[in-house]
């Protein structure tokens, strides 16, 4: 139980220590960003899918888990095919010295199926936050990559049913 509080303290201090703005990223190339997967393998993105597009659901904080759960449920529920990927997104040096600790943490609460599309962004958490913008950072960011890695569709707001049905909008335009 003491674990669970200190990567709870650890999320809520650290989550987002630089203030960016929120950003509009349509039309922008994603960063290419390096991630480590609950499976605990190493994944360089956009470039693990490219040629297809794909969601990103970016938290920032802990408490983003909610809305992307919301999301992860909606896309389920829609029937919606595609590639879609959970990034866990923690800036700075003090959560990468516990990155271990926080990994494992996820990997509780995670059913182990999951793992693989659950991909942990340290080193780089802070360039996908100053991209994005991390204002109301317990909302996703919910971004939409088209065939060669651009932003088709980006939401920041919260879950919504209509934000959903724009991003499958978006993503049958895609083809």
């Amino acid at each position: 139980m003491k674990a669970i509080l200190n990567l709870l303290l650890i999320f809520t201090l650290s989550g987002c220590a630089t203030q960016y703005p929120n950003q509009n990223i349509e039309g922008q190339a994603f960063p290419s960003v390096t991630g480590t997967s609950l499976e605990k393998q190493t994944v360089s993105l956009p470039a693990h899918v490219s040629g297809k597009p794909s969601v990103y659901l970016i938290g920032y904080k802990q408490d983003s888990q909610f809305d992307i759960d919301r999301w992860l449920i909606g896309l389920d529920m829609k029937e919606v095919n595609v590639v879609a990927f959970e990034l866990p997104t923690i800036a700075g040096m003090f959560p990468r010295m516990f990155s271990t600790q926080i990994d494992e943490g996820m990997r509780r609460g995670i059913p182990k199926e999951l793992w693989g599309g659950v991909i942990t962004i340290y080193e780089d958490g802070e360039r996908i936050q100053a991209f994005t913008g991390n204002e109301k950072p317990n909302n996703a960011r919910v971004v939409l990559l088209n065939r060669q890695g651009k932003v088709a569709y980006f939401y920041d707001r919260g879950f919504s049913v209509a934000a959903l049905n724009e991003l499958i909008t978006r993503l049958a335009e895609l083809g």
